[in-house]
């Protein structure tokens, strides 16, 4: 017995060692400040997926182009017009070749046949014109998706005011 007395004492003495030599838990939880933190970080380059630049850039656009044009606001359809155009530009610069082909020849064969004529439409105010025109440019967009061996991407005119409906597309009353 006397020898398991100063065996105990000794053992709850290491306990007691080790627990003071224990950092307190709060502390051991921080971060050392040698570690950088998620929100010093240099951001990732933005580089997104053909099919993303698409949905944000393009379809939006095509859709809201249809809207004013059927609504014969010219002004708004002229500036769809234009977002439309610019997006394209962006996508050919971003991604200057997908599954081998030279993008910014895809969108030219695809798109520009019907630029000129959707162009004259608008500033013309003239909605028969228009229409046939954003009719070729609906069937270039889903010539490109077949071509690119995506032909179940189909893209339509919209209707109603489409996934738009925050925004007027009738012109404004004088």
């Amino acid at each position: 017995m006397r020898k398991i007395v100063p065996l105990m004492t000794l053992t709850a003495f290491a306990a007691l060692v080790a627990f003071v030599a224990l950092p307190p838990r709060s502390l051991a939880q921080q971060p050392s400040q040698e570690e950088p933190r998620a929100a010093d970080a240099e951001p990732a380059p933005f580089n997104p997926q053909m099919s993303a630049l698409m949905s944000m850039l393009i379809q939006p656009r095509h859709a809201k182009l249809g809207l004013a044009g059927k609504a014969e606001n010219w002004a708004l359809a002229g500036y769809a017009f234009k977002e439309l155009k610019q997006g394209v530009a962006v996508i050919s610069r971003a991604v200057p070749r997908w599954k081998g082909l030279p993008v910014p020849d895809l969108f030219d064969a695809a798109l520009s046949p019907s630029f000129a004529v959707l162009d004259f439409a608008i500033k013309a105010g003239e909605p028969h014109q228009f229409a046939q025109a954003y009719e070729r440019l609906t069937q270039g967009c889903n010539n490109c998706h077949s071509t690119m061996e995506h032909p179940f991407v189909v893209i339509r005119a919209p209707d109603g005011n489409g996934p738009f409906p925050n925004q007027e597309f009738k012109p404004a009353a004088r």
